[in-house]
């Protein structure tokens, strides 16, 4: 019989679901879908790659010193979220410069997508408890072997789910328009790298440290930096875009 998992089955629900909100927010904002839909093969075969190679190079370089260069080639064999965020980071980039598109129009509806497809994404990792923390008696404390621990995957999701609500709170207000995705970076890094302090230090398969940091830890900080500078540039210049207006049906025109 084919096994299913259920941390396959949320993390395509998280990529299905942010694709679905990139479209529609595009839509709602008279943007051109097709660079998006385009772009969608980019950013899931740029994400793979890149949180394999992170995993490889950076979390687990023992799996890469022990099965050689093959282990490059197995992509399904062990995924980083931090590098899934750098190759969708680069892809976009490129993908973007090369179809001389201002990624600056499309910013707020990817954060508008990633925050809640990345929630739910995360809710794999939690269903599989593949990000173990440190033992402790918090109430939120998950069941393990070995006594209850924090469960870091949960924790993201909640961080993601909160942000969500958040980005959604503050997409009507004219004046945060095309800060979103600078939002974004500022909240996730900030909470990521905090309670990256949490993950296990005394399992086998634990987390690579440098500097007593997680890789994931430098990645935040560099979320926070962008984010922070960001917001800075835009400062408190008026938005050149119109707010996003919905139409109440008493208003709507015969």
């Amino acid at each position: 019989p084919v096994a299913v998992q259920p941390f396959g089955i949320l993390a395509a629900a998280g990529v299905s679901l942010a694709s679905a909100l990139l479209l529609r927010g595009a839509r709602r904002r008279a943007l051109d879908e097709a660079p998006l839909r385009d772009f969608a093969v980019w950013a899931v075969v740029a994400g793979v790659i890149g949180g394999h190679l992170v995993h490889l190079l950076f979390y687990h370089p023992e799996e890469l010193r022990e099965g050689g260069v093959l282990q490059l080639l197995r992509v399904w064999d062990g995924l980083s979220s931090t590098g899934g965020v750098l190759g969708g980071v680069l892809a976009a980039a490129i993908f973007f410069r090369a179809r001389h598109i201002p990624f600056s129009r499309y910013a707020d509806v990817f954060a508008l997508a990633v925050a809640p497809g990345w929630a739910v994404a995360r809710l794999g990792c939690f269903s599989v408890h593949d990000h173990p923390g440190r033992l402790t008696s918090f109430a939120l404390a998950v069941a393990f072997p070995d006594g209850a621990r924090h469960d870091l995957g949960f924790y993201d999701a909640l961080v993601l789910f909160a942000l969500t609500g958040l980005l959604y709170a503050l997409e009507r207000r004219r004046t945060m328009q095309g800060r979103l995705l600078p939002v974004l970076a500022v909240g996730y890094g900030t909470a990521r790298f905090f309670l990256d302090f949490l993950r296990a230090t005394d399992l086998p398969y634990s987390d690579a440290r440098y500097l007593g940091l997680t890789p994931a830890q430098f990645g935040a900080v560099v979320l926070v930096a962008y984010g922070v500078a960001r917001l800075a540039r835009l400062g408190r210049q008026i938005p050149v875009t119109s707010p996003v207006t919905v139409e109440r049906p008493s208003e709507a025109r015969p």
